[in-house]
C-alpha cells in the first residue's frame, strides 16, 4: 500500500464501495496480498508486464480484491481495498 496520509490507515472493506462493512485497516506499508481481481473487469495478471506507472494507472479509480487476516489469528479472508492506495510489487 502506498499514498495513505501520515498517520492514517487503509480500510479493506467486505465489498467494493466506500460504505461497506470496514473489516480492518492498515498502516501505510503494509503488505497485502492480492487476488487479481478488481472491479470493472480488470484482472492484474493481465496488467503485470505494463510499465509500472499503466498499472498504477488502471487501478487508481477501481476496488481491488485482497487477502487479509483482520483478526491476525491466521483465519485470512478477502476483502476490498482501493485503487488508488495501491502500488505493484
Amino acid at each position: 500500500m502506498t499514498n495513505v496520509p501520515f498517520g492514517d490507515t487503509l480500510n479493506v472493506r467486505k465489498y467494493p464501495a466506500g460504505s461497506s462493512q470496514k473489516q480492518a485497516a492498515y498502516p501505510n506499508g503494509a503488505v497485502l496480498q492480492m487476488t487479481g481481481r478488481c472491479t470493472g473487469g480488470i484482472n492484474l495478471l493481465e496488467i503485470v508486464k505494463q510499465p509500472v506507472s499503466k498499472q498504477e494507472q488502471e487501478v487508481r479509480y477501481r476496488w481491488c480484491e485482497v487477502w487479509h487476516d483482520p483478526a491476525q489469528n491466521g483465519n485470512f479472508v478477502t476483502g476490498w481495498v482501493y485503487g488508488k492506495y495501491i502500488t505493484p510489487h
